[in-house]
């Protein structure tokens, strides 16, 4: 029985620093809970002088613990009693879903088990992946030594709160580094009891710390840090801009950035069977509710196809229901607050004022109370210069854009801002690969939509989606600065 009473689940509280629990004093910020909008528990945001002393005990404990400096197994053995901690603790799961859009049953079944092979796959980059010697003169010896950082400040969304933690604490953590995480201010309990856990499993105190509060304000600070040595962000592509510009005003420090999009599902005439299609095409944009920002929403499609796949998508989004995120049954993620559905409104409704009209959705779902479930949407008659073609919404709304040529189709596919995925739909391997080479993105699926569990598999985005990789071999190598070294005999 997944099920649980959110009335019953006591929450962290506030900051995780040094191993200890921090309430912290100053500005209280008030955390709903997504499902019904009712109050989940209050944080006191981080202030300079709180983010100085996360920052200050990372960098002290990284050195003094021998973190950086142990065998690497070592710290992959760590990592991995981690990872196991993580998939068997109940209570992380229902802070995640009680506080976030996630419901209970994606939670224990995906979410879970996702940040926990994340971080085993991390685990096992310790030992694996190091510097090299390079070709010089034979009377000398030329190496490529790496080093971690020192403290990596990590900046993560509110959509998947705990699998974005593992994707920046793993590889930091696996490279020798310490980390000073803030989550959003929306989501902010399930981090700290993942925090928890790492040092119940080994993990030296200070080498991770956790600091709540808003972006302007503890963000900022985080950023600004001058021993902070290198920022990893997830988030929207404003506050990217915001974080790079910090950055280099203080200490001209690295940034991973992964961004916003727009990602284009591209549909040709052969792409088979159209149920198929159309359920890949379905999850792309309905998955957390359209909050993610690999969604694909915008469907560009071949006319020979155009009505089934149409047809097919307006049975499949009236087949959705609202629940609560601790009902075990609930499959479909609120939004993450009133914020956020406003936001969604107010795009459809300027889209529909510039022509676009309104398939199927368009609305909340009714008797939802303060939880704002929205329905998913369909926009066709969308020309390029409609804002729900330009904007990221950050909600289950899809827009229809028809072509008839290939060329045609790649064309509708690019964007002015956003680069970071695409789907391509295509049984034909030629126009498949055309189509891969043909778009500005820093990820394509073939035939899917959607990351697997190919932690191998880099991601990242190109243009105004962001800078650097997360997941991968790239994310740890970029966690280690690396030192050239020439010897003569």
């Amino acid at each position: 029985m997944l099920s649980f009473d959110p009335d019953k689940i006591a929450l962290p509280a506030g900051h995780f620093i040094n191993g200890k629990h921090i309430r912290g004093q100053g500005e209280q910020l008030a955390v709903k809970r997504p499902s019904d909008g009712l109050l989940a528990g209050e944080l006191y945001q981080a202030d300079a002088a709180l983010v100085d002393e996360a920052v200050s005990v990372a960098d002290a404990a990284v050195r003094d613990s021998g973190w950086a400096s142990c065998p690497p197994r070592q710290r992959g053995a760590v990592l991995k009693r981690w990872a196991d901690m993580i998939e068997v603790d109940p209570l992380l799961a229902q802070l995640e879903s009680l506080g976030s859009t996630r419901p209970i049953y994606d939670v224990v079944n995906h979410e879970i088990p996702f940040t926990a092979d994340a971080i085993r796959f991390y685990a096992e980059c310790a030992d694996k992946y190091s510097g090299d010697v390079l070709p010089t003169r034979d009377v000398s010896l030329g190496m490529l030594v790496p080093e971690p950082y020192g403290v990596i400040g990590a900046i993560t969304p509110w959509n998947f709160p705990l699998s974005m933690a593992s994707w920046k604490c793993g590889p930091a953590l696996a490279a020798g580094n310490a980390v000073v995480l803030k989550p959003s201010e929306l989501t902010p309990f399930s981090t700290v009891r993942m925090a928890e856990l790492a040092v119940q499993a080994g993990l030296p105190a200070g080498v991770l710390n956790i600091i709540q509060g808003g972006g302007a304000v503890t963000g900022s600070a985080l950023v600004a840090h001058p021993l902070v040595r290198k920022v990893s962000f997830t988030g929207s592509t404003a506050t990217g801009a915001r974080i790079m510009s910090d950055a280099a005003f203080n200490g001209m420090k690295p940034v991973t950035l992964e961004l916003g999009g727009k990602s284009p599902q591209l549909v040709f005439d052969d792409c088979g069977d159209i149920t198929e299609v159309a359920g890949r095409i379905l999850r792309g944009f309905t998955a957390n509710g359209g909050q993610a920002c690999v969604a694909g929403t915008r469907l560009i499609v071949q006319r020979g196809v155009h009505d089934a796949l149409i047809g097919k998508l307006i049975e499949l989004c009236q087949g959705f229901r609202a629940g609560v995120t601790w009902d075990e049954s609930s499959r479909y993620a609120p939004m993450i607050d009133r914020r956020q559905a406003t936001k969604v409104a107010s795009v459809i409704n300027s889209a529909r004022q510039q022509g676009a009209e309104v398939l199927v959705g368009g609305q909340r779902f009714a008797d939802t109370g303060e939880g704002f479930f929205w329905q998913p949407t369909l926009l066709a008659g969308v020309a390029n210069d409609n804002p729900a073609v330009q904007e990221e919404i950050f909600g289950p709304v899809l827009t229809v854009q028809i072509f008839d040529e290939e060329a045609e189709g790649l064309a509708l596919a690019s964007h002015p801002t956003y680069g970071l995925c695409a789907g391509v739909h295509t049984k034909n391997i030629d126009r498949a690969l055309r189509a891969m080479r043909g778009i500005a993105a820093g990820t394509v699926w073939i035939n899917r939509y959607g990351r697997s569990g190919d932690f191998i598999i880099p991601t990242g985005g190109f243009h105004g989606s962001g800078i650097g990789k997360d997941l991968g071999r790239q994310a740890f190598e970029a966690c280690q600065r690396y030192k050239s070294v020439l010897i003569d005999f």
